[in-house]
């Protein structure tokens, strides 16, 4: 049996497929605001709370930048998550082992953990955070 024939017959053995939701394209301008970093409010952060603007996620996708002396302090996940440093410097902590992070890391958090990050130096800590959402 030739290829072309293999996944001809396996396109119809799984049935018509079924429409993707269009994309949603988000402006991080469109949906930045400052506020305090969650799980303690230790100093001042910008949010951009990205995959709030999409309807029916699974998941969660956000950039936050922590200033100078800010931090997302220890809690407990119940989702793996994963921190990415984009810009500046941080610690991050995950069961009481803190690691430093720079530009081009990312620190991936397993669900059970007590997990935080902190900026650290003199330039805010830019990261993108991801997980899964508890959205249905």
């Amino acid at each position: 049996m030739q290829t072309g024939s293999i996944l001809a017959a396996l396109t119809l053995a799984a049935g018509p497929a079924l429409a993707a939701p269009p994309a949603v394209i988000v402006r991080e301008t469109e949906v930045m605001r400052q506020e305090p970093p969650p799980h303690g409010a230790i100093g001042m952060s910008t949010a951009y709370r990205i995959s709030d603007a999409v309807p029916n996620r699974t998941m969660e996708f956000r950039k936050r930048v922590l200033h100078v002396g800010a931090a997302i302090g220890p809690h407990p996940i119940d989702h793996d998550e994963v921190y990415y440093v984009l810009a500046g410097a941080g610690d991050v902590v995950s069961d009481g082992v803190t690691t430093k992070l720079t530009p081009g890391m990312a620190a991936y958090l397993y669900r059970g953990a007590v997990v935080g990050i902190r900026q650290t130096g003199g330039e805010p800590l830019a990261l993108i955070i991801s997980y899964p959402s508890t959205r249905p």
